[in-house]
Parts: C-alpha cells; structure tokens; sequence
C-alpha cells in the first residue's frame, strides 16, 4: 500500500499486503454496509438487488483477506475458507454443523484481526508498516 490509502487497491486488489488496522476497520465497514443492507432493504428489493450488492461485497472481502493472509505469511487462497464459513453462518448460525464454520470464523478472527504480520519483507512483498 506504500503508506498512502489507495482505495480502488484496498478493496479491489488481492496483491500485496495489508497491516491490521486497515483491515479491521475495512473489514468492520464491509461488515456494517452488509448489515445495513440486510437491515433495511424491502425483501422483495432484497432478493433483486442482493444479487449486485453481496458479490460486490465478497470480492472485497476476499481481497482484503488475501492481502492480511498475505502480511501474516500465507497464501491468499485460504481467504476461500474464511468466505465459505462467513457466508454459511451469515447472519445467524442455525444448525448444529454452523459450529465449525463458526470455529473457523474465529480462527480467522484472531489470526488475522489480533495476531501482528511478519516482521520485514516476505515472498508478497514489503512490510506494510513503515520503519522508524
């Protein structure tokens, strides 16, 4: 991201990587724009327009996991995992297997909402963070 907030390669780019504040909070609006959606839409619009909006949201989603995935070290094809398991328990879970779509929702929070990136450059690219 070269210390600069480039909006168009936050949430429409998967190359790079991304420190975890703006992750959180990226990931938090991607969260709250979802909810509203849900929240306020007509079901009869809902079931129309959904079908422009929640993709659009996934692939934001999963461009901003790749690049978190990417900062911690790992491939951002894991970022498929977290959606399936998001997209299985969104907005409640229901049923009893909803238990480990849910673990693996909370792995991801703390791997990559808690846990620090790797120190320095690695195979994705500089460290976000900028050097004192």
């Amino acid at each position: 991201m070269n210390g600069q907030l480039n909006w168009a390669e936050l949430f429409f780019s998967s190359t790079g990587r991304l420190a975890r504040t703006p992750f959180v909070v990226a990931g938090a609006a991607l969260f709250a724009i979802a909810y509203l959606f849900l929240v306020v839409t007509p079901g009869a619009v809902l079931s129309l327009i959904g079908w422009i909006v929640y993709p659009a949201l996934l692939i934001m989603g999963c461009c901003l996991l790749a690049k978190r995935l990417h900062d911690r070290g790992r491939s951002g094809w894991w970022a498929a995992i977290v959606i399936i398991a998001l997209v299985a328990v969104w907005p409640l879970p229901e049923s009893f297997f909803d238990f480990i779509f849910a673990t693996i929702v909370v792995w991801a929070v703390v791997e990559l909402g808690l846990m620090p990136g790797e120190a320095g450059a690695n195979r994705f690219g500089p460290s976000p963070l900028k050097t004192a």
